[in-house]
């Protein structure tokens, strides 16, 4: 009695077929994820590049308008001394000539400039953003109101442009300033997501290797899992064109 010939299953077991379907799987996502996650590593490199040439101009130009500031407001110190050089010499001037009668008093000279006197003289020579503030104070009586202003320097009309420039400079090197500080973060955070699509690569291109679904499956979660971060992290920064 002969034994009848064995037949051989050359199918692939169930589970063979679902291991190679599986495997096919994980491939073709990583490779979507590695493709997503490669275009995006370059993104956020042209990014940080272009913030961190932003912050070189922020600064530049926070630093430029710092030093006009600083001019600007010397300038204007020195204006302001020449107003009360001028002004002291007014005063003591008519003092002198309503002591030596050379004019009716001093709220006569206050008044108006009286030709050919030293105060006459003087007041016709104060600078044109200082006679506002001269006119203004005349206008509150000074020799009889003592609650006048001590000098024309207290009166709001006493604005020197030169000042008003060192202040709107200084404002605007802080903002300039603040701006570098906000472009850094904006460079450092692109930073951050290249890193982040750096490491989806990374676990992309291993799980391939992994000679175990399971390993090869927690790879790439791990990847995508970053991936997923890393653009939820890209859409909240400000872009520059």
């Amino acid at each position: 009695m002969t034994d009848e010939p064995t037949s051989v299953d050359e199918t692939p077991h169930d589970d063979q077929k679902g291991f190679f379907h599986t495997s096919d799987r994980v491939e073709l996502v990583a490779t979507i994820a590695i493709a997503i996650a490669t275009i995006l590593t370059a993104w956020s490199a042209f990014q940080a590049g272009k913030w961190g040439g932003t912050q070189a101009i922020n600064f530049s130009e926070a630093g430029a308008a710092r030093t006009e500031s600083t001019r600007a407001d010397t300038s204007a110190g020195q204006l302001a001394q020449i107003d009360v050089a001028m002004y002291l010499d007014w005063i003591q001037a008519l003092a002198s000539e309503a002591k030596e009668g050379e004019i009716p008093s001093i709220e006569a000279g206050l008044a108006e400039a009286i030709p050919g006197t030293v105060s006459g003289f003087l007041r016709i020579r104060f600078r044109d953003e200082f006679v506002p503030a001269i006119d203004a104070w005349i206008a509150t009586d000074p020799v009889n109101n003592p609650d006048a202003p001590k000098a024309p320097f207290e009166m709001k009309e006493y604005v020197i442009a030169k000042s008003v420039e060192a202040d709107e400079l200084s404002a605007l090197a802080d903002q300039k300033s603040q701006d570098a500080r906000d472009a850094n973060q904006n460079g450092d955070n692109y930073v951050l997501t290249m890193v982040l699509f750096a490491s989806v690569l990374f676990f992309g291109g291993v799980s391939s290797k992994m000679g175990s679904r399971r390993n090869q499956i927690l790879m790439l979660g791990f990847g995508i899992v970053i991936l997923v971060a890393g653009i939820v992290i890209l859409s909240t920064l400000p872009i520059l064109t």
